[in-house]
């Protein structure tokens, strides 16, 4: 049942962030309750509040330590608004409702961090914050809880989307978090005072960041991880869930070419490689990334394994884009690729985004989880089956074909010549798709395919993709092997004199 928000209880310790929520807030009509450094904080602003202290009628005491615990307060948060006796107690108590509680807690952790004056770290255990913070979670029928700064940008995304709606689910999933940072905060406490008996809080609690959605507006979605270990953020908005997938894909691309020479730039569009290069310079690297798919690049994600220097910063800022990454950029590179507040610059931190690489990937399905070691590696072999050998120039562009291959959807061509994709297919239900879509779109840019060579994420079980590469003049092949049938495949190769190679590793990803 969706419930609209009317009155909103705020008492924070952390403010930042909560200025344009409370802006909306007030925008919306809400009334809003509040206590001392925020209703301050929140006046200052020339927000209307209302003081705790005038609905109770009884002042803050002992220092502070006592503002809310008030059954005037906590019965407007517990009060379920269905119950014929509640709603007649709140009349005859003169308790206000109250719809939205945004409380966090005091810096417990922090403080015990910084100090060792007990005095100090017994003040920074917060009674009434979590007390509030139950009290909404439990009745989250009715209320809403926002229990931490984390989950203020998922709180103003429903106030600027749902005008002040808010659904039964958003508010029993705000409830859910609400216990668990109650839950850590506990168990902080208990280990300072039980040294002998420590508990451990939720390993990514620490470096959890609720996002403004999730792949689409209507889904919510938390991050948790710690990107300061892969990169600097040198520009730009928050990252969103969208950006954070397609990064993930990025650096899992240019981490091929970790141990190599080479000067490669990639550009990413929904986890799909669209244009990639290696050429002697980073500017003719992207020019010639660019150039294999201009018309995907719009709105990418960027990444290079070399400095971003001024040459390359002026041509790439003549491209809008989402996201650029590279390891470093020149202090005059940078000034230029600024210009656009929102555009995402992240800066790798030096051999840490292939240190800090997982080694298994997990996923959630079918009320249960999958968890799998990474697609690691090109190729397990190296065997010629075809009519004749492979030359030099079609070897390096094999090796760099099947990296491609490995990093776009099922199924799954690509097409490279002279390190530089000039087509591909990719999400196919069909390999023979898969091929048609790359030759189509090679040619819609006007590559010339003789010379090309041609990858496969997985075996060919006809001769079909290989006889229709051919007849566009594609004359080099590689694919893992292991059909029953890869006979008609390399047979073909030996009636025409073509090279393909067996790799003995197949790169299917879904």
């Amino acid at each position: 049942m969706n419930k609209i928000i009317k009155t909103a209880l705020i008492s924070v310790f952390y403010k930042d962030g909560l200025e344009p929520i409370a802006k909306k807030l007030q925008q919306l009509g809400i009334t809003i309750y509040s206590t001392g450094g925020t209703q301050k904080f929140l006046e200052d602003l020339g927000i209307n509040c209302t003081s705790v202290e005038s609905i109770t009628n009884y002042p803050s005491i002992l220092g502070g330590r006592v503002k809310t615990l008030h059954p005037l307060v906590f019965g407007g948060i517990l009060a379920k608004r269905n119950d014929a006796q509640h709603i007649q107690e709140m009349k005859q108590f003169s308790i206000p409702e109250i719809d939205l509680v945004i409380v966090d807690l005091y810096p417990f952790e922090e403080t015990v961090a910084t100090t060792k004056d007990e005095n100090l770290i017994i003040e920074k255990i917060d009674i009434g914050g979590p007390s509030m913070i139950r009290a909404a979670a439990k009745n989250f029928k009715d209320v809403a809880v926002i229990a931490a700064k984390e989950e203020y940008s998922f709180l103003e995304n429903i106030l600027n989307t749902q005008g002040g709606e808010i659904t039964l689910e958003q508010r029993k999933t705000l409830a859910a978090k609400a216990f668990e940072v109650v839950m850590n905060y506990d168990i902080a406490i208990n280990n300072y005072f039980n040294p002998t008996k420590q508990f451990q809080v939720s390993s990514l609690e620490e470096f959890k960041k609720v996002l403004r959605y999730g792949e689409n507006p209507h889904q919510q979605a938390t991050f948790f991880g710690d990107l300061s270990k892969l990169f600097t953020q040198l520009n730009g908005k928050e990252l969103s869930y969208n950006n954070l997938v397609d990064v993930d894909a990025a650096i899992q691309l240019i981490n091929e070419f970790n141990n190599t020479n080479e000067t490669v730039f990639a550009i990413i569009k929904h986890t799909n490689v669209c244009g990639i290069a290696s050429r002697k310079t980073v500017k003719e690297s992207w020019d010639a990334a660019l150039a294999g798919d201009p018309e995907s690049a719009f709105g990418g994600i960027l990444i290079t394994n070399e400095n971003i220097d001024v040459t390359t910063a002026s041509a790439i800022n003549e491209l809008f884009f989402e996201v650029l990454i590279a390891p470093s950029f020149n202090e005059e590179a940078l000034q230029i690729l600024k210009s656009k507040k929102n555009r995402i610059l992240l800066q790798l931190l030096k051999n840490e985004s292939k240190n800090q690489a997982i080694h298994f990937q997990e996923k959630s399905l079918l009320n249960g989880k999958l968890s799998q070691q990474i697609d690691d590696g090109n190729f397990a072999e190296w065997k010629e089956v075809g009519g004749r050998s492979t030359t030099e120039t079609e070897k390096a562009d094999l090796i760099f074909a099947n990296i491609i291959c490995k990093h776009l959807k099922s199924n799954a061509i690509a097409l490279v010549k002279n390190k530089q994709l000039i087509g591909k297919g990719c999400g196919q239900t069909s390999r023979v798709d898969a091929l048609r879509h790359a030759i189509k779109k090679s040619k819609q840019f006007n590559f010339n395919l003789k010379g090309a060579v041609l990858a496969s994420d997985a075996f060919f079980p006809f001769n079909d993709c290989v006889s229709i590469a051919h007849t566009e003049g594609i004359e080099a092949f590689i694919q893992p092997g292991g059909s029953i049938r890869d006979k008609d495949s390399i047979d073909y190769t030996l009636q025409h004199n073509l090279a393909m190679v067996i790799t003995g590793i197949r790169h299917f990803r879904h």
